[in-house]
């Protein structure tokens, strides 16, 4: 299979084997992540291997209960480290205040996620799936207490990977047309952006598995496994009974990431960064 095809077949998966990932093999994992690009190949990043299944445990209760982060053999937790480039810069005698500066860190978050990427695509290549959780945001005081992070150091980012039991069939994207913009920006009409979205998600509908299978497929793999009540699909469509929802940009914004709730996030976000010594702000 060549690269294009690898890309193009790679799903989320949230349902694994229980099935460990050979030694070399998550070696490879983390070569590959070593080796992505970096801003100045400063490497601003640093890399958590969970695999205790008591740790995978941990994690998956600060994430929010998702039962994937237990079961997959395989978790990483993608860091910004600006610790180790602080002590180095310290020891050659020059100052380094990356924590102070929103550059230094925009160009690491984009490190982290070009690292972690590398990992999903080398993963596809050994017949492994893998699931981004960004719910780490949420917690990250709690992770950094856990997995004894230091200062200057913030995860960002879980990926968890393993042998998939089952996958999803198709993950609806935005056709390359609406995305790609040649040369200059091309605002879309109101029309085109209907119509994109529409061809994206399809027409809500009352059969709510069905839909959830197109956007929402995290609540039909918890029913595969002993998490059913993480997103109760009988639950999901009382709520959005109740909430009145109509379309998906209701069910996106009103049900799963309610604008006021993400936007009220800012705080313990912002907090998390002050207390892991980050004073850009």
């Amino acid at each position: 299979m060549n690269l294009y095809d690898l890309i193009m077949k790679r799903r989320s998966v949230r349902n694994y084997k229980d099935q460990e990932i050979p030694e070399n093999i998550v070696n490879e994992l983390l070569d590959a992540a070593n080796n992505a690009p970096s801003g100045g190949n400063i490497q601003p990043i640093s890399v958590i291997v969970v695999q205790e299944a008591e740790r995978r445990a941990k994690l998956s209760e600060m994430v929010g209960n998702q039962p994937w982060v237990k079961n997959a053999p395989l978790s990483l937790i993608f860091c910004i480290d600006l610790w180790r480039i602080k002590k180095w810069a310290k020891m050659c005698d020059v100052d380094f205040k990356g924590e102070n500066a929103l550059n230094h860190f925009l160009v690491a978050y984009a490190d982290l996620m070009c690292s972690a990427q590398n990992v999903v695509i080398l993963a596809e290549s050994h017949n492994l799936g893998s699931v981004y959780i960004g719910t780490i945001l949420d917690t990250i005081d709690q992770a950094r207490e856990y997995f004894k992070i230091p200062d200057l150091v913030l995860p960002m980012m879980v990926l968890s990977v393993g042998y998939p039991k089952s996958i999803p069939k198709n993950v609806p994207k935005l056709k390359r047309e609406v995305i790609a913009h040649r040369e200059i920006y091309r605002e879309l009409s109101d029309e085109e952006i209907k119509k994109a979205f529409e061809e994206k998600y399809g027409n809500f509908e009352d059969n709510v598995k069905k839909y959830m299978e197109r956007i929402y497929i995290e609540a039909v793999e918890a029913e595969k496994q002993e998490k059913p009540d993480w997103a109760d699909l009988d639950s999901v469509k009382k709520e959005l009974v109740k909430l009145n929802i109509k379309n998906t940009a209701q069910f996106l914004f009103k049900y799963r990431y309610p604008s006021d709730e993400m936007v009220k996030m800012n705080e313990g976000f912002i907090r998390a960064l002050k207390n892991a010594g980050f004073e850009f702000f």
